[in-house]
């Protein structure tokens, strides 16, 4: 762990885990690997820019490395690129009360006033230090006003003035004062890293805690170490010393991954009542049912990633090997356009959860969707297999479909030795599907059959086939691995029924 003697719990309180183990050194600082490198590069070559910008979501460390940054350039006996901790410098530094770094909270400080204190701030020399420096939290509050009022120092500051910008939403500061910056942008931190940096902790406070409880306390960070902290902080103020998953599960309303295994694993099978179990469940032991669909979108992420890329799949930094087996083995079941589908219904319901209150309704009634889209063959899919029957048929006959004989009904599929006598057979079907050299006799076809389609027109003919033959159904249900979904024929409306029998 890092080292701590700036940080020594005093009579008047215990410090909390956030800042007790909060990084003091560019090694202490997890996940942002990319940032730090090019920092330590710039502090062994002196090529320091003269403002830097941190972007990033809460709690990943953008303060946390504007003040690394501050004590090494100002370090008095650095060790390398990262600053030694001990001396003077690095100890006011740590603790908030040097001269030559100015912290400034931007949604506090975000006048032009405000702005021309710093001006006039950079025309003094430092105290003790090498560099005066400002960092300034939340960036983006500033004003229109005091960001051009900045504009002209922030170019062409003094040799000896520092900025160092952070900020959650980049997207909000002007592109006249990022052009003047190098910026940064932080990443959020994986969960097998947080759950990492915990372990440590545990060990170190002397608190025994399972695998699967910081992966449960890692997963409700969100990729942010400072909640992190905080909840493995109330946790064990819950539970004690002994923190187990279902303390975590509990206390933040997650639902465990094998929980949501099974329930991602019920939507691939179609099992609409596992589904409402399950949603009961959740609901009842009040888990967080907006959190829940995110998550369930992830794993389906992952589901698709492990379908699309097989064995070449980059491993998950969030799964285990045991879940990595479970993603691949759903993976197996469903194909990747019924993914996509699943994921926009989720996402669509993602958005709707903000603003309903019959949030159980909405997720049973989705997740229902779901299932239907993972088990029930599509119009596409309908007319591919029938593509395939009459491919399979015209090959056979070289060239020609003959009638069948009523004791041997046309391969793949087995027709009824007896058929309605208002349903096509199979042979009139497949006799349909080419093109005729001359119209059949009023007599010889139903008044239902569908007029000859062109050759450069057989989607066009077949879909028809499709809506206006139920016998087709029974032909395609034969067909292995499809659940045929039901295909009512549309009615004609009054207006236009009596126009035919007007034009009969």
């Amino acid at each position: 762990m890092e080292d701590k003697d700036n940080r020594q719990e005093t009579p008047a309180g215990r410090l909390t885990l956030p800042l007790k183990y909060r990084p003091m050194t560019f090694e202490d600082v997890v996940g942002q690997e990319h940032v730090i490198r090019t920092l330590r590069h710039a502090l062994a070559s002196g090529r320091v820019a003269n403002a830097y910008l941190f972007v990033g979501s809460r709690g990943i460390g953008k303060t946390t490395l504007s003040r690394i940054f501050a004590k090494a350039l100002n370090c008095l006996s650095p060790e390398g690129a990262e600053p030694c901790g001990k001396c003077a410098n690095c100890r006011q530094i740590a603790e908030g009360r040097s001269l030559d770094v100015t912290e400034i909270d931007g949604a506090s400080h975000n006048k032009v006033e405000d702005v021309h204190d710093i001006i006039e701030s950079v025309k003094f020399a430092p105290s003790v230090s090498k560099y005066r420096i400002f960092i300034i939290d939340e960036v983006h509050m500033l004003t229109a006003a005091a960001f051009n009022a900045l504009l002209k120092t922030l170019e062409e500051p003094p040799p000896h003035v520092k900025f160092i910008f952070a900020t959650t939403e980049g997207d909000k500061v002007l592109p006249t004062i990022v052009s003047r910056c190098q910026r940064f942008d932080l990443r959020r931190i994986q969960t097998a890293q947080i759950a990492s940096r915990l372990r440590k902790i545990c060990e170190a406070e002397g608190v025994k805690a399972t695998d699967d409880a910081l992966l449960a306390i890692a997963r409700g960070a969100e990729g942010g170490m400072r909640d992190a902290l905080s909840s493995l902080d109330q946790l064990i103020a819950f539970s004690g010393s002994d923190i187990k998953e279902e303390d975590a599960l509990s206390v933040f309303g997650l639902v465990s991954r094998k929980s949501l295994e099974d329930l991602a694993g019920a939507i691939i099978d179609g099992d609409a009542a596992a589904i409402l179990r399950a949603v009961e469940l959740f609901d009842s032991s009040g888990k967080n049912m907006r959190r829940l669909s995110g998550e369930l979108m992830g794993h389906f992420r992952n589901v698709l990633v492990c379908k699309t890329m097989g064995e070449k799949a980059p491993p998950g930094g969030d799964l285990s090997p045991e879940q990595a087996q479970t993603v691949a083995a759903q993976a197996a079941k469903i194909d990747a356009s019924r993914i996509f589908r699943i994921a926009d219904l989720l996402s669509g319901m993602e958005d709707r959860l903000r603003h309903v209150l019959s949030v159980r309704t909405i997720m049973e009634m989705t997740l229902l969707k779901c299932a239907r889209v993972a088990t029930t063959a599509t119009i596409e899919e309908l007319m591919r297999a029938v593509r395939a029957l009459k491919s399979g048929a015209a090959g056979g006959g070289g060239g020609g479909v003959a009638p069948a004989p009523a004791d041997a009904p046309p391969e793949p599929a087995p027709a009824p030795k007896q058929k309605r006598a208002e349903l096509p057979s199979a042979a009139e079907i497949m006799a349909r599907s080419q093109p005729a050299a001359a119209p059949a006799p009023a007599a010889a076809a139903p008044a239902a059959a569908p007029q000859p389609q062109p050759e450069s027109a057989a989607d066009v003919a077949t879909r028809k086939e499709i809506l206006d033959d139920p016998y087709i159904n029974d032909l395609l249900a034969a067909l292995p691995g499809a659940k045929i979904a039901e295909i009512k024929t549309p009615q004609p409306s009054a207006a236009a029924s009596r126009k035919e029998t007007q034009n009969g």
